[in-house]
């Protein structure tokens, strides 16, 4: 089954570079943070597969992390979603696509979308405790589709070319697919809607409504470590006649 058929929104991935296989073309065409996180996952269900460490040694504990010091456990939470199966591919598709989308859509910096997951991840590691949601991947990834789902209200989406609707459902529609399947009230999807909001809410619809604030913006300090101001290295300026013919031009 073609999973963009799925859930699709149109258009796509323009054409591959000549010489890639379309797996590498698909790897390469993803912005870093959701490249990394794709890898992430992929890898650490291989090497649960390969009974090579076990998701005992994945999941967030306050106890384990806080009083035990296995500090990995608040990174391996997010990266975790089960064993090799039709299910991870079904997370790992939702992942990869609406990072991506929100990734290449944030059109600012990659401070920005990093900020963001730094948000996310800091706020459901504070509500796994109190829900008992020892992995966090699938909340996160919820956290992505709410806020993709919210800022793009007129993309029209099919659920197996039988359920057409706007992308503000799609969440909803998720967690009714995920019931269904699985008969049990998706709790980490429930947080990662919440969650999501919060961010939507502070960054789309509060600026709005008081003077452009933005509350959830990154602070000075990590737009640094991504907007660095280019060195003054002495040389003479160039005449701009011949920088504007020799700069590729962008629309």
């Amino acid at each position: 089954m073609d999973m963009d058929n799925m859930f699709g929104a149109g258009g796509g991935a323009q054409g591959g570079a000549v010489g890639q296989f379309p797996l590498e073309q698909w790897f390469y065409e993803m912005p870093v943070c959701t490249r990394y996180w794709t890898s992430a996952t992929i890898i650490a269900s291989i090497l649960v597969q390969c009974h090579i460490i076990t998701p005992f040694q994945l999941f967030y504990s306050f106890r384990s992390v806080f009083v035990k010091s296995q500090y990995w456990r608040l990174l391996t939470t997010f990266i975790y979603f089960g064993p090799l199966s039709l299910d991870l591919l079904f997370h790992v598709f939702f992942l990869q696509r609406y990072s991506r989308l929100l990734e290449e859509s944030s059109g600012r910096s990659p401070a920005h979308f990093s900020w963001l997951l730094v948000y996310a991840t800091a706020s459901l590691l504070c509500l796994s405790p109190l829900l008992s949601i020892p992995f966090l991947g699938s909340a996160l990834s919820s956290t992505l589709v709410y806020i993709w789902s919210r800022r793009n209200p007129e993309t029209r989406l099919s659920f197996l070319g039988l359920l057409v609707f706007t992308a503000p459902y799609l969440p909803w529609v998720l967690m009714a697919f995920s019931l269904v399947l699985h008969g049990t009230v998706p709790k980490d999807e429930i947080c990662g809607v919440i969650v999501g909001h919060i961010w939507y809410f502070f960054s789309d619809v509060y600026p709005s409504l008081h003077n452009g604030q933005r509350p959830l913006d990154p602070p000075q300090f990590w737009r640094n470590l991504f907007e660095r101001e280019p060195t003054d290295t002495g040389a003479q300026p160039i005449n701009n006649e011949i920088a504007a013919a020799a700069a590729p031009e962008f629309r």
